[in-house]
């Protein structure tokens, strides 16, 4: 029985750390998002200023829907930045544009664990929707061995996860770095524009810690079934 209590208290765990992690982005990135910078400049002005500086001209600045849905596609070689970032003038908005330009930039430069994170994705993707079904497969039928393979799949996820980590801490420190390096803000907004990026990083790293957690859960829970 205490199995039990473990695999839950480790759910719960992972529950709070995920919650607390996107709360912290969230309240990071709305508090800023009120604060106009004194470039007064929109995300994508700062993410063009960026790209052009850095040889990307060919790579196309779009407006994209939904809150927080930035990113850089490098298959199609877009920076799509959501609408409270793509039109606005805040420091949050300059932040998260010069972050998808970071991602450009590594794409340019051949940033070894970004060329394996996006080698990995289609791998990724169909391990972690196929570690699902094996699992409910063998829990529905009882069978520890197709229980241990949907895990084996699973912990695709979280190498994933691991990869990810350093290439978006990267990206961050990029987008600082040329957010300094071409003033498009002052010295007194870069700390801001530090904490916007700092508190996304935090919700990978709290993906990597809930996905170890799940994990180590499914491990505790079916090893003692097994025993």
């Amino acid at each position: 029985m205490e199995y039990y209590y473990i695999t839950y208290g480790f759910a719960f765990i992972a529950f709070i750390i995920t919650l607390v992690a996107n709360i912290f982005v969230n309240t990071s990135f709305k508090k800023y998002s009120k604060v106009a910078n004194k470039k007064d400049i929109t995300g994508a002005e700062s993410a063009r200023i960026i790209l052009e500086k850095n040889g990307l001209k060919d790579i196309y600045v779009v407006e994209t829907k939904g809150n927080l849905t930035d990113h850089y596609d490098p298959s199609r070689k877009v920076i799509r930045l959501s609408t409270n970032v793509y039109d606005k003038r805040s420091i949050s908005a300059v932040a998260i544009a010069a972050h998808e330009c970071g991602h450009a930039i590594q794409d340019k430069d051949g940033y070894g664990p970004m060329r394996v994170r996006s080698s990995l994705v289609p791998i990724v993707n169909v391990s972690s929707y196929a570690g699902y079904i094996v699992l409910i497969i063998g829990i529905i039928f009882q069978s520890i061995n197709l229980i241990w393979a949907g895990i084996i799949l699973e912990m695709a996820i979280l190498v994933f996860q691991l990869i990810t980590l350093p290439v978006e801490i990267d990206a961050s420190k990029r987008a600082l770095d040329k957010i300094n390096e071409y003033n498009l803000l002052s010295s007194e907004e870069n700390p801001k524009a530090k904490t916007v990026l700092g508190a996304a990083a935090l919700t990978y790293v709290a993906g990597v810690l809930a996905s170890m957690l799940e994990i180590m859960r499914l491990v505790i829970l079916y090893s003692s079934k097994r025993k």
